[in-house]
C-alpha cells in the first residue's frame, strides 16, 4: 500500500473486522484483542493480507455459519466505518488510539 491514509484505513478496518469475527468465533477479552491485532498487522504484510480467506477458514473450522457474501458485506461496511473514524484534519481526535495503532503497525 503506497497511500498512507488508505493503509491506515485498511488496518483500522481489519482491526474492527477482527473484533467482529472474534465475537462470532466466541473469542473474547485479551484473546479477541490478539486476534484482531493479528488481522490488522496482516494489512501491512502483502503476503498475509487476505483477511477474507483467514476469516473464512476460521469460521469453517469453528462451524460458524456466515456466507462469503455476508463476510464481504461486513468488510465493506467496516471499511466505510474505518474511513469515517479517520481524522479529517490536523488535530482531529476521532479514535486516535486506532489511528496510532495503524501508524505503529505500518512502521514495523
Amino acid at each position: 500500500m503506497t497511500d498512507p491514509k488508505a493503509a491506515q484505513r485498511t488496518i483500522l478496518r481489519n482491526k474492527l473486522l477482527g473484533r467482529w469475527a472474534a465475537e462470532r468465533l466466541g473469542i473474547s477479552g485479551r484473546d479477541a484483542d490478539i486476534y484482531s491485532d493479528a488481522l490488522a498487522r496482516d494489512a501491512v504484510d502483502p503476503e498475509r493480507s487476505d483477511v477474507f480467506r483467514k476469516i473464512r477458514q476460521d469460521f469453517d473450522a469453528a462451524g460458524v455459519i456466515q456466507s462469503d457474501e455476508q463476510i464481504r458485506q461486513v468488510m465493506t461496511e467496516l471499511m466505510v466505518k474505518a474511513g469515517n473514524l479517520m481524522p479529517t484534519k490536523q488535530g482531529d481526535n476521532l479514535d486516535a488510539a486506532a489511528v496510532a495503532l495503524a501508524r505503529n503497525l505500518m512502521s514495523r
